[in-house]
């Protein structure tokens, strides 16, 4: 923490990710975005100006070289996640890394060690905790009046080209497993507060170009009896986005990011949930909240691990399954 008391974050990443954080971050006071980081120099400019932050630089490394910044948020590719947080962590950064913390199990296990030898915050973006509609659902089942029997789950995207959240050309490939699935698999193990016992995947044909299952199905079953069914596709040609139903013993509820509304699609209040109703907000809050803290935060790679352990499972099933 520097001495006036100020939080000196820097972001990494200029995406349309990166720019949801830039503006979540202003909203938080005793925050500043000190520097940003991205593909380039030039990009990260463009990025620093775009978000008016007074300096850009071209790379990670000097970024951590900086003794004034404190933590770092990274909005950056998948495959970079699990390097770069061990490389924020190594440096005496507190860091918050973009879903998913990586892409492997190992990568995982590995940021969790060093997590843990450290000391330093380090806490992955599963929004889903922090979206309203779901934290509301959450403080019913906390509060004894509401018992998770299902949830039903899309996870619906048109990637037949590789473009990210803008519609803008992407360098990396996205993946159904390792990143989309994560929010819903580690959501669901949160929300029931049971542990995942049994899990299930097929996928569909590989895309000939980007490498990747297109569509893909999940089952999962939580050790207190609850269930979970999971779809997930590039190929939807309609309404975009991840929609999850909660089906109850005493109701049933449909979130859509932030908003929420009841079984028969009339609208839910969740304005009282938190100070901000936008989840990356919520997020960034906590973030910063146990840093200031010294305290572990939600979302912790500590909390998330037994999500990657899961997909690491999965993926296995699907592996094996794929061979002749």
């Amino acid at each position: 923490m520097t001495d006036d008391r100020t939080l000196r974050i820097a972001l990494a990443g200029g995406g349309a990710f990166g720019a949801k954080h830039a503006a979540a971050l202003r909203r938080i006071e005793g925050v500043e975005v000190a520097a940003v980081v991205s593909g380039s120099l030039d990009s990260a400019r463009t990025f620093a100006a775009e978000q008016g932050v007074g300096r850009a630089v071209a790379t990670l490394d000097e970024v951590l070289a900086m003794d004034d910044i404190d933590a770092v948020v990274l909005a950056t590719p998948t495959q970079l996640h699990a390097g770069q947080t061990l490389a924020c962590l190594r440096a005496g950064k507190h860091v918050q890394v973009e879903i998913p913390l990586a892409d492997s199990r190992a990568d995982a296990e590995a940021c969790l060690a060093v997590q843990r030898s450290s000391g330093l915050v380090a806490m992955v973006g599963h929004t889903r905790r922090f979206n309203p509609s779901h934290q509301w659902v959450r403080r019913r089942i906390e509060a004894g009046e509401f018992r998770i029997q299902q949830m039903d789950v899309q996870t619906y995207f048109f990637r037949r080209q590789n473009l990210n959240a803008l519609g803008q050309p992407r360098s990396w490939t996205d993946h159904l497993l390792w990143h989309h699935a994560a929010h819903t698999v580690d959501l669901f193990a949160h929300q029931t507060g049971s542990p995942i016992v049994q899990a299930n995947a097929v996928q569909g044909p590989i895309h000939p170009d980007l490498g990747i299952a297109m569509d893909m199905s999940i089952q999962l079953r939580a050790a207190n009896g609850a269930i979970c069914t999971l779809s997930l596709s590039f190929n939807n040609d309609g309404p975009l986005g991840t929609f999850f139903r909660y089906i109850g013993d005493t109701g049933t509820y449909l979130a859509r990011y932030d908003d929420l509304f009841t079984g028969k699609d009339e609208p839910i209040d969740v304005t009282g949930v938190g100070l901000s109703t936008d989840g990356i907000e919520l997020q960034d809050r906590e973030f910063v909240a146990a840093i200031r803290e010294g305290r572990e935060p939600n979302s912790s790679v500590s909390q998330v691990i037994e999500c990657y352990r899961t997909l690491a499972e999965l993926e296995q099933q699907l592996d094996a399954s794929s061979r002749p």
